[in-house]
């Protein structure tokens, strides 16, 4: 045991090591709330984790590109958004860059996402040899060759942007100090698994990490937002003629939930 837990921190030292700073070095930023103040936002994000989970539930037995299909997903982000803005104070965060000034964070985050797009397109030319990871992401990308292109991109934006305002906002803060970026990215997660689509859980299991690491390091939610928003445009835009023509893809099959 007294050796296992030496090698267990020097493996996780050199992970940290080969990350980027951006993910790394937090900024001089203190945000930290009352006793009361998190009491409340714990509430808060309870409750609307229910309500949301309860309408994502509502929203899976819809036909993919109907209307009620796209007003029960604006109304799932919706739902993070109220949630979000209402548990209390959220901020957009800082980076500190060469000259040791704090701006808003937005060519990294931008940068973030097109390389996290790479990562996820040769990953994604490798699953189409896996049949079952073949098939998963052959219908989370079933409304992108079904729905109507701007109305998908807009309910894709739409709940990438609300939920980091939840998940990265909200129930980030309400975790406190203690292990948020894990326990944020494990909510966020099984939060997914109900789409009961194992590719959008691994999905949200990588990129819920890199988000909880930006909202780390910046203490805010617009290093995310930005990653999260570039991350899902490209995704949409390229992944679906990979995987055009998979029965999965075709008019008669359903599909429980949108990538992104």
């Amino acid at each position: 045991m007294t050796s296992t837990v030496p090698n267990w921190r020097r493996c996780q030292e050199r992970v940290v090591a080969a990350l980027p700073s951006s993910l790394v070095d937090k900024v001089p930023w203190d945000r930290s709330e009352s006793d009361a103040a998190l009491h409340r936002r714990r509430r808060v994000v309870a409750g609307v984790s229910l309500a949301g989970a309860g309408l994502l539930g509502t929203s899976l037995s819809t036909k993919p590109g109907s209307p009620q299909f796209y007003g029960l997903t604006l109304g799932v982000a919706a739902t993070w958004i109220v949630g979000g803005l209402g548990s209390g104070p959220l901020h957009l965060g800082w980076m500190q860059h060469r000259d040791h000034t704090l701006r808003r964070p937005v060519i990294t985050p931008v940068l973030t996402g097109v390389g996290a797009f790479a990562v996820f397109y040769v990953c994604a030319l490798a699953a189409r040899h896996v049949p079952v990871l073949d098939r998963a992401i052959s219908r989370v990308l079933q409304y992108a060759h079904q729905g109507s292109s701007p109305f998908v991109l807009l309910t894709t934006l739409a709940n990438g942007t609300a939920e980091e305002i939840f998940f990265r906002g909200a129930l980030y803060a309400a975790v406190g100090g203690r292990y948020p970026v894990a326990l944020s990215s494990a909510v966020y997660s099984l939060a997914t698994t109900a789409t009961r689509n194992p590719a959008l859980v691994l999905a949200s299991a990588a990129m819920g990490t890199l988000f909880g690491l930006q909202r780390r390091a910046t203490g805010g939610l617009q290093a995310p937002i930005l990653t999260h928003l570039t991350w899902s445009t490209l995704m949409l835009h390229f992944l679906p003629p990979l995987f055009r023509g998979h029965p999965a893809t075709r008019p008669t099959a359903r599909l429980p939930h949108i990538w992104g």
